[in-house]
């Protein structure tokens, strides 16, 4: 019979905010806190700009074509969060776009997603589906 265990917090013993986790093969740990996205988004980034589903997201931001910002809920605790950063443009012929993310500010980040034009130039484009998370520590 499985075992299961359900609870509504987790507190660490040693450090309230610290919990470690065991990982694959018993010869290491991770610690839960640095492996959970922070933040989070799903958005349409063609015409009027709008997420499907977010964590920690307070507002989306259209600065030009293929231009974004992302602001946070709660801020990130300094700049060196990583922010990774996915962009197709959809449909029956679906295709992959370049995006990048700026991690400059802890209560936002610009967002960039780029096409390659009929010259095979790379050309900042809107971009029909843009997902990123973030990872770092909350301030």
């Amino acid at each position: 019979m499985a075992s299961q265990l359900k609870v509504n917090t987790l507190t660490g013993v040693t450090t309230a905010g610290s919990i470690v986790v065991t990982g694959e093969g018993n010869s290491t740990t991770t610690s839960l806190q640095q492996g959970l996205a922070k933040v989070w988004v799903n958005f349409n980034g063609n015409g009027t700009i709008a997420a499907r589903d977010s964590l920690n997201v307070s507002g989306l931001t259209d600065r030009a074509s293929g231009k974004y910002t992302t602001t946070f809920s709660a801020a990130m605790a300094d700049t060196n969060y990583n922010c990774p950063i996915g962009a197709t443009e959809g449909g029956a012929n679906a295709f992959n776009r370049a995006g990048g993310a700026s991690s400059d500010a802890t209560t936002s980040s610009f967002l960039n997603t780029w096409a390659v034009d009929g010259n095979g130039t790379p050309v900042v484009a809107d971009t029909g589906f843009v997902s990123t998370t973030f990872h770092g520590d909350l301030a």
